[in-house]
């Protein structure tokens, strides 16, 4: 109806709209731009089996800041599994498999917006965790479902997180500030990877299915279980959809391939989903309007790898994928292969194999211009120059780095753990 009011009232009404909130206006960006200058852009470096998180310079030198003991409760925790039977059991199945004989204290991890906590993941404690980074102590603590959490995505405005609970196949969403669920859903076995759609509207979840057993050869590929991407609405957490990837490779003859989805990077207009497979040394491009994988990239194999499917760590072959921000080139970390590549986006041609001890996840610099590479097996981090695809420098970190996540700290912030 306001198009029919008399043209004079509109005009009357904004003035006064104009002249109300204008002070308003400008008190709030001058207080959001006191916020910004006040706080510094990071990267969090998640050492899983030593239970610490390093925080680097997120471009230029990456140059260590300080970093933060996670497991501040670890008497508390041990202490609660020691009493109960079959968490100790699940406890012990995660040191022994998925932890390759360590314990698993940090999986993911995200700063809040304005830079006073950070959020944890702690798989072998089966929570996600609040941590202030003022004091190093625990805000809140939220145990998952089941025995396990794994990866988490944060919303696009920072005010949620989700957190795939693996041995209860559900993914739990949770208010950043309090830890407070707002609600969850069930995923297939073993979910993994959560991805918000850049809207903040879907969340899609992947579920890779059992990565720890042996019966990894092609035809015992059923006994993974049920792998396929959940995507649901962001709001009321009800399912939209489901991807199913084992049709999708099925159509263009890769039968023998897993259909277990694990990183994956959205192209930025989010009409492509780029992704690896367990087992396999490349990835894939998916179309999701015509609903079907458009392109396959494999990557040359380490002569030194063995091929025997058993021997790679938790079935990944290749894992860690990122994009540059224009969407131009995608970094590759080779897990098993010990190498990271840039790859053309569009020719999908490979540039130098930069050599990387068990490349564990790949990120983006906070400038967009590196790639930034977990070494697992050589506790450091290590940025990739996505122009050249050659290596720029390596920054020692802590025992077995995996995730790597770009946040917020306080600009005079150091540290709150040794």
């Amino acid at each position: 109806m306001a198009a029919f009011r008399p043209r004079h009232l509109c005009s009357v009404a904004a003035a006064l709209v104009l002249t109300v909130t204008a002070p308003a206006t400008a008190a709030t960006a001058a207080s959001d731009a006191s916020n910004a200058a006040a706080l510094r852009e990071v990267l969090f470096v998640g050492n899983n089996w030593e239970g610490t998180s390093d925080v680097i310079k997120s471009t230029g030198d990456f140059a260590k800041i300080g970093r933060i003991n996670v497991i501040p409760d670890k008497d508390e925790r041990m202490a609660e599994i020691s009493a109960d039977p079959i968490k100790w059991i699940y406890f012990m199945a995660i040191r022994n498999g998925v932890g390759e004989g360590h314990d698993q204290f940090v999986d993911d991890m995200y700063s809040t917006p304005d830079g006073k906590s950070v959020v944890v993941s702690r798989p072998s404690f089966a929570d996600v965790v609040s941590i202030n980074l003022a004091t190093g102590a625990i805000n809140w603590r939220f145990p998952v479902s089941g025995y396990r959490s794994d990866h988490m995505a944060v919303s696009p405005d920072g005010t949620r997180v989700a957190v795939s609970a693996s041995t209860a196949n559900t993914v739990h969403v949770l208010d950043i500030d309090t830890g407070k669920q707002l609600g969850s859903f069930a995923t297939g076995d073993k979910p993994h990877e959560n991805i918000f759609s850049k809207d903040g509207k879907y969340i899609y979840n992947m579920a890779i299915g059992d990565v720890n057993t042996d019966l990894d050869a092609p035809w015992l590929d059923w006994t993974k279980g049920d792998r396929h991407i959940t995507v649901v609405d962001a709001t009321t957490y009800k399912q939209v959809k489901t991807i199913d990837m084992r049709a999708k490779l099925d159509a263009i003859g890769l039968t023998d391939y897993s259909d277990a989805v694990r990183p994956a990077v959205f192209s930025p207009d989010e009409s492509k989903l780029y992704f690896q497979v367990s087992f396999f040394n490349g990835f894939f491009e998916y179309d999701l309007a015509a609903d079907r994988i458009t392109r396959t990239k494999t990557l040359p194999k380490n002569p030194a790898t063995s091929d025997d499917r058993t021997s790679f760590v938790n079935d990944s072959r290749h894992h860690g994928l990122s994009m540059s921000p224009d969407g131009s080139k995608l970094c590759v970390a080779g897990t098993m292969d010990d190498y990271a590549t840039v790859v053309n986006r569009s020719t999908l041609q490979e540039g130098p194999l930069v050599t990387a001890s068990k490349p564990y996840w790949a990120t983006v610099s906070g400038d967009g211009k590196d790639c930034v590479i977990s070494e697992s097996g050589a506790d450091q981090v290590t940025a990739i120059d996505f122009a050249t695809g050659q290596k720029v420098l390596s920054i020692p970190v802590g025992d077995h780095p995996q995730r790597v996540r770009l946040g917020h700290v306080a600009a005079d912030w150091t540290g709150t753990g040794s």
